[in-house]
């Protein structure tokens, strides 16, 4: 018997984008370093890249993040 058993992250009925393939997945196909997600439905994992891209404009200019420029006024 092993020790530890190698599991797959996901369950069916979560959707996920896999990068490697440029697919939507359900459930655990690829592993987790090649997928985004999980998502509530396969059109939302669709727009997986868009979603992704949409949340890093929205921190790239939230002030709250960036503290360098308060720091560097004094």
């Amino acid at each position: 018997m092993a020790l530890f058993r190698k599991r797959k992250a996901g369950k069916p009925g979560e959707w996920y984008y896999c990068l490697e393939h440029g697919k939507v997945e359900e459930g655990p196909e690829c592993p987790g370093k090649d997928r985004m997600g999980p998502y509530a439905s396969p059109q939302e994992a669709a727009h997986a890249i868009e979603i992704a891209r949409e949340r890093n404009d929205e921190w790239e200019t939230d002030p709250r993040w960036h503290d360098r420029d308060r720091r560097d006024d004094g």
